[in-house]
């Protein structure tokens, strides 16, 4: 099993969740997270002074699937998180050993 965590712009998270839904993901988590790459922030002005804005925000998606699953996964993501322009986002991949029910506290060695 892989985790797969997107962090994509607040605005594109619906656009995504639509993607991810057609896959036939059981389920997901949502993020609201701060943070900057390469777009660095901007500066903006509050009442007549001017401030930076160095953490932007973002929102972290995060799913767990198959290994099979990964490649149509992050495909769906990006296809439905890109604008094309710097600021869209980023996805990490990784692997996942164990998981637990905490109803139950089943343990699922995966």
């Amino acid at each position: 099993m892989k985790k797969i965590e997107a962090i994509v712009r607040p605005n594109k998270v619906e656009d995504v969740k639509s993607a991810l839904d057609k896959l036939g993901l059981p389920g997901l988590t949502v993020t609201e997270v701060r943070g900057h790459g390469r777009q660095k922030g901007h500066t903006a002005t509050y009442r007549g002074k001017e401030y930076d804005v160095s953490l932007l925000p973002k929102t972290k998606i995060e799913v767990v699937v198959t290994d099979s699953a990964v490649d149509s996964t992050v495909e769906a993501i990006i296809a439905a998180a890109r604008t094309g322009e710097i600021g869209d986002g980023r996805i990490f991949v990784s692997s996942v050993d164990v998981s637990y029910k905490i109803r139950t506290g089943e343990k699922d060695v995966l």
